[in-house]
């Protein structure tokens, strides 16, 4: 196994080959806003599988991901249950949202995961900023984060009432698939 090298302050580029996405050991968070504004929403979903495949060269890496749409959780029963309708996430219909990467790029010392996320069955283009990576034993560690406009998916109920941004922070550990 190669030892891995430093290509930024804050993302060390793990030796070439798969990881599984350890779902358990990984979490995606988000924040958002309600009541026009005024009150701040966080909430989890849960990953329910992935995989990052890390190139040689690493501008050549991939990475996919299925997110379980019925996890939706921001500890409010209420409005869990409402957004997991057909109001919003529409659930029975659409269990899953995807993610799968287009491109990997440089952008000064920033890394960005460029792909698509498909929710309620609309496609649409999406940039992970990658802020950290970093492998211990041989575990793999990256944060990325992003923004998702909620329209741009046709999730567009309650203008005004809930937020049309959502800030996503994906947390993920992935081991080596032997």
């Amino acid at each position: 196994m190669s030892r891995p090298h430093t290509a930024s302050a804050s993302v060390e580029i793990p030796p070439p080959g798969g990881y599984r996405i350890d779902p358990a050991a990984s979490t995606i968070s988000f924040t958002t806003r309600h009541m026009f504004g005024l009150g701040a929403v966080r909430g989890t979903f849960a990953l329910r599988e992935g995989h990052v495949e890390v190139a040689d060269p690493v501008l050549e890496s991939s990475a996919l991901a299925r997110i379980d749409a019925t996890s939706f959780d921001t500890r409010n029963p209420t409005r869990d249950k409402t957004v997991r309708s057909r109001t919003y996430l529409d659930v029975e219909n659409h269990p899953e949202i995807g993610f799968a990467s287009t491109r990997l790029d440089r952008d000064g010392d920033d890394w960005v995961l460029h792909g698509t996320l498909t929710v309620c069955g609309r496609t649409e283009p999406v940039e992970l900023r990658i802020e950290s990576a970093s492998v211990a034993g041989s575990a793999l560690r990256v944060k990325a984060s992003t923004e998702i406009d909620r329209y741009r998916f046709g999730v567009t109920a309650m203008k005004g009432m809930t937020g049309r941004r959502l800030r996503l922070v994906l947390d993920l550990t992935a081991r080596p698939v032997s």
